[in-house]
């Protein structure tokens, strides 16, 4: 719970500043990639002492010469008692122009450092630079914990729109902001002087006149200045005309020397400290000076801090939001049924209330409260825990110590059920609500009902958990869960085909129109989003607020929306979809399924699909213009009434979208039984697909996908692999119903 507390409210309290930063370092970074584009700088093997040379026949009064980030060559010097600096041709010396840094980016720079208030400012850039570095940090803790572990942190992010955009701005963040963040306290300290970069003390150096003082040197014959490269050089200050005893001394990225004027001698070196090299160092990562391809990189960087602060805020107040005010909540010793929640994102509450309410309507006392709460009075009868998971297992944060304080409270003589909600395309599915249903039995309280698990907030298999309630209460229960829905837009049927199916099931395989959503579109929440095969498409029939799901055979590239519809017994919603006729309209909005999709891989795709479930895979060859080598094992009962997709599947064989095809006919004599039986057969042509790095999708019944796993764990025992392994590795995911 700790770093996602640093993380939010390091986030939320420092985020305005950060925003200043983030802007003003966007801005900044535009100046090394300006710089670098207008410089003329010198050939990297060019002799100081030629530029200086160069210098003196073409500026009078030369001072310094300064070779800048960008590789421009600046002279500083005094023209009839003006300064001036003068950007210089160093393949000639002749002046350019003159030379000022740009006013703008002086401001700009000013803001970055010190938010234009002097060391107050400084101080006030620091803190916030500190608070960055913690930012990252927990980021990061929290990046692994919701993408499953540290090798799958800068995988595909997974969740909601607002959800994956705050990942994917963190994702690109947390190396960029750390950096960022340590060099900007490095420079700190040095600012305020708690780490030293110079040396401590400088040599005592004059140049020696002789008695009769000769006409010093040219800088040809100064030798450290024809040694040295003007790639190296930082700058080299001219021996002042007006003292005898001053000498020539040139700054480089090795160290410093000083050059006898008369001579041409070395005087002294010193060699760069390790704090000054350091410190150069943090000066390139932060600001991107003499690289300016990095400079763009934190250009990029910092445009996402403001992107990143945002999509924090909106779900930290989305979150609030969910949070429902219950009603007619008792106080906890007066009530003789309790609910606990733990909940992330806040979504969990929303089934809370719709409980709570159903409860009090028929007749309960109620107490609904967060899980970290828990305990129980003497006149509790029953207790409900509902607990979401988060990321690899986690607890919500809310809930962080909620197994201390059940492990510390005695139990009663209530009943408990613990309804666990999660998303299987993580590893660790209901993983929480597991540990915590574990943790109350290990107590000794007793069991009101098993524990049950929820898929994606799925408001069917709560309904379907809420009659269990009531046959368990021994009452009737009017449980109206009504989600919260993400705009719709309308779809026009433009075809169908028909398959008589078996056992008073027919399908039918509907394709919708649809138009890519405008920015106006995207503005307002309206259209459909981009979509791959293998997401989800929710679909609202009349008079329902309850969205029925179904996996698309198609991606937006296609042109329309694709699925195959069995019809149920009593299924409100695909009865409704079997009764519609082209031209008719429906209402529709997009869940992405991420971890279902198929990433861009040359390495073999192996497809295992049944019935219906064979749509996303359908969806998946249609869009393999590449020629990924694609294996699909498909069963369904009789290819006189179920074979779905079947002329489409012949023609990508035709076309080697699909590399191979293997069927299976469990209602035909000789038909080959179950899609299993078919792995079976093929044992070792799989052993050797996975062994070369194959990936699996398997869709279809909950039943079927169980079997299909049993039947590949005994075929790839004897390769020492299994399909939790391949899942582990993101090799193999499943889309069941």
């Amino acid at each position: 719970m700790a770093w996602r507390q640093i993380h939010r409210w390091l986030g939320l309290m420092a985020g305005a500043l950060a925003l200043v930063i983030g802007i003003t370092g966007a801005v900044l970074a535009l100046d090394p990639m300006i710089a670098a584009w207008q410089a003329r700088p010198a050939a990297a093997d060019l002799p100081v002492a030629t530029l200086v040379e160069r210098v003196s026949a073409t500026v009078p009064g030369a001072e310094e010469i300064r070779r800048l980030p960008s590789g421009d060559i600046v002279v500083y010097g005094f023209d009839n008692g003006q300064a001036v600096a003068s950007r210089v041709d160093p393949d000639n010396g002749q002046v350019l122009g003159e030379y000022q840094a740009s006013p703008l980016m002086r401001w700009f720079r000013n803001l970055h450092r010190s938010f234009l208030l002097g060391d107050a400012g400084r101080i006030t850039a620091a803190v916030v630079a500190l608070s960055m570095l913690l930012l990252a940090i927990s980021g990061l803790v929290l990046l692994q914990r919701r993408q499953g572990g540290w090798r799958k942190v800068f995988s595909r992010a997974r969740g909601t729109g607002l959800q994956r955009l705050h990942v994917v701005t963190g994702q690109v963040l947390v190396a960029v902001l750390g950096l960022s963040s340590v060099t900007a306290l490095f420079m700190s300290a040095v600012t305020f002087g708690l780490i030293d970069v110079e040396h401590a003390v400088e040599p005592s150096v004059v140049s020696t006149a002789p008695a009769t003082i000769p006409t010093p040197a040219a800088a040809a014959p100064l030798q450290l200045l024809q040694d040295t490269r003007v790639a190296e050089l930082r700058k080299v200050n001219f021996p002042a005309a007006d003292d005898p005893e001053d000498t020539w001394r040139i700054t480089t990225d090795r160290g410093e020397g000083w050059v006898d004027r008369y001579s041409g001698q070395t005087l002294a070196w010193q060699d760069a400290t390790t704090a000054q090299r350091v410190q150069d160092w943090a000066m390139v990562l932060h600001t991107g000076e003499s690289a300016w391809a990095w400079a763009l990189v934190l250009g990029l960087g910092a445009l996402s801090i403001p992107l990143f602060w945002v999509t924090g805020l909106l779900l930290w107040l989305q979150a609030r939001r969910l949070v429902p005010r219950i009603g007619d909540n008792s106080a906890l010793p007066q009530a003789d049924t309790l609910i606990f929640v733990a909940s992330e994102n806040g979504s969990t509450w929303g089934f809370a209330e719709a409980l709570h309410t159903a409860l009090v309507g028929a007749g309960h006392k109620m107490h609904t409260s967060g899980l970290e709460n828990f305990r129980a009075g003497a006149t509790a009868q029953q207790i409900f825990v509902l607990a979401a998971t988060y990321g690899d297992g986690q607890a919500p944060a809310h809930a962080a110590r909620a197994l201390e304080r059940i492990a510390q409270t005695p139990a009663t003589a209530a009943r408990v059920a613990v309804l666990a909600f999660g998303d299987r395309a993580f590893d660790a599915f209901c993983a929480y609500g597991q540990t915590v249903d574990q943790a109350l039995r290990a107590k000794g309280w007793a069991t009101l009902l098993p524990m049950e698990r929820i898929h994606q907030q799925s408001a069917q298999e709560f309904a379907r958990w809420g009659e269990a309630v009531a046959q368990a209460l021994g009452q009737p229960l009017a449980i109206d869960y009504r989600p919260r829905l993400p705009a719709t837009t309308e779809l026009q049927l433009l075809s169908r085909q028909d398959f008589a199916g078996g056992d008073d099931q027919p399908a039918t395989i509907l394709r919708f129109a649809w138009a890519p959503q405008s920015w106006t579109d995207r503005l307002r929440g309206r259209g459909l989003r981009h979509f791959a095969a293998g997401d989800l498409i929710g679909v609202l029939p009349p008079d329902s607020a309850v969205p029925r799901f179904y996996s698309l055979a198609s991606g937006w590239q296609d042109g329309f929306v694709e699925i195959c519809v069995r019809k149920m017994p009593g299924g409100l919603c695909s009865g409704y979809l079997h009764g519609l006729q082209p031209g008719a309209r429906i209402q529709a909005f997009i869940r992405p399924n991420p971890a279902f999709a198929i990433e861009s891989t040359r390495a073999p795709v192996m497809l295992i699909g049944a019935g219906t479930g064979v749509a996303p895979l359908a969806g998946f060859i249609r869009d393999n213009a590449r020629g990924v080598p694609m294996h699909l094992y498909y069963g369904v009962r009789d290819p006189q009434l179920d074979y779905f997709f079947g002329t489409e599947i012949e023609q990508w064989l035709k076309e080697q979208r699909l590399a191979s095809l293997r069927t299976t006919f469990s209602r035909v004599p000789e038909g080959g039984g179950y899609v299993q039986d078919a792995l079976r057969r093929d044992a070792d042509r799989l052993r050797q697909l996975i062994g070369d790095g194959a990936i699996v999708r398997v869709c279809g019944s909950r039943t079927m996908a169980q079997g299909v796993a049993q039947v590949l764990d005994g075929i790839l025992g004897s390769i020492s692999l299994s399909v939790q392994q391949l899942k582990a590795r993101g090799r193999y995911a499943e889309d069941t119903f």
